[in-house]
């Protein structure tokens, strides 16, 4: 099975669809045995993804070895995206942001050997240190791209200042931020200076955190170990309002003859070309189905009338809980 291709910027080809992966080592409940996660990023490849997102923070550190080892078999086949700019405690704690030169330096070498590979596809600073000028994370990141164990820079949760001036010193191949039908912030300032700049965009949580495929309900219930638990949006009385949102999807995906999710990831892939949403899934069935959103084509009549009727959906709820919303870039 193949997925068509998409490029992002500096001539970086992936496939249209991608896999977060952070899924399979923490924040959305139980995780899956070592075993099927390395089957499931398996199976992505086999059905056309080539574009993996993880990043070291994740578990910490342990969904990278996931990654690292699923991919070892196909690593040519594949884009490995991976992110840096958190500080560790001894005890591999995470303890805040750092973007220092020397811990940029350090964050290299760890995923390289935890994905066991020599050089990463595309490198994003995860969260933007207020703490360090951009201009001396780009610089330290061009270093290691000169030495060829970085490929491409990549930028999360940043501001236009913030891209426009790491851009100047390093080009941006990729922006990732959140972005779906029901958080569309990145549509007034991020994706004009991304297509100013020919910078390709990387959704994350294009499904909502998997509110957009209609499975979440006002009565569904998230355990401790569920980052939905903590997220303003996921509030009953919030998944009670927001449920019109799902409902004008599904009223449509049921005449293209697709799912809710899959139409919401296909309204993602028509607003640019050089947009590559990476959802994330635990399930197989949920894999085939987010790679068959590729395959759903909405006319400019479907457009319109998505945009017609969201613009009269008030979303509630913030995103994020307060100590996560301090970290997005507002420079």
């Amino acid at each position: 099975m193949t997925l068509p291709a998409r490029t992002l910027g500096q001539d970086l080809d992936v496939s249209a669809l991608g896999l977060g992966c952070m899924g399979l080592s923490q924040s959305y409940g139980p995780v899956p045995d070592r075993r099927a996660a390395v089957d499931l990023l398996r199976a992505a490849v086999d059905r056309g993804v080539t574009f993996f997102d993880t990043a070291e923070v994740y578990g910490p550190f342990v969904n990278e070895e996931l990654v690292g080892e699923a991919l070892r078999p196909v690593r040519d086949r594949v884009v490995i995206a991976t992110k840096f700019g958190f500080a560790f405690d001894a005890d591999g704690r995470s303890t805040g942001l750092s973007s220092r030169p020397a811990d940029i330096r350090r964050a290299a070498e760890g995923s390289l050997r935890r994905l066991g590979t020599d050089h990463i596809d595309l490198w994003y600073q995860h969260r933007v240190d207020p703490d360090v000028p951009i201009e001396d994370v780009a610089g330290a990141v061009a270093e290691l791209i000169a030495a060829g164990t970085v490929r491409h820079f990549g930028l999360s949760e940043a501001s236009p200042r913030t891209i426009r001036r790491a851009h100047a010193v390093q080009p941006v191949t990729a922006v990732q931020s959140e972005y779906s039908l029901w958080f569309r912030e990145p549509e007034r300032e991020v994706l004009p200076t991304l297509a100013e700049l020919g910078i390709g965009f990387v959704p994350f949580s294009p499904l909502g955190k998997g509110f957009l495929t209609g499975t979440v309900h006002p009565t569904t219930t998230f355990g401790d170990d569920d980052i939905r638990s903590t997220i303003p949006r996921f509030t009953e009385e919030a998944r009670q309002a927001n449920q019109a949102l799902v409902d004008l999807l599904a009223r449509i995906a049921e005449r293209k003859q697709a799912t809710t999710g899959q139409l919401a990831l296909a309204w993602l892939l028509a607003q640019q070309p050089w947009i590559v949403p990476i959802p994330g899934t635990k399930r197989l069935h949920r894999l085939e189905e987010n790679v068959g959103a590729a395959a759903v084509e909405l006319t400019p009549g479907d457009l319109a009338e998505i945009e017609a009727a969201a613009a009269r959906i008030q979303v509630q709820g913030a995103r994020y809980p307060e100590h996560l919303e301090r970290m997005v870039d507002r420079s």
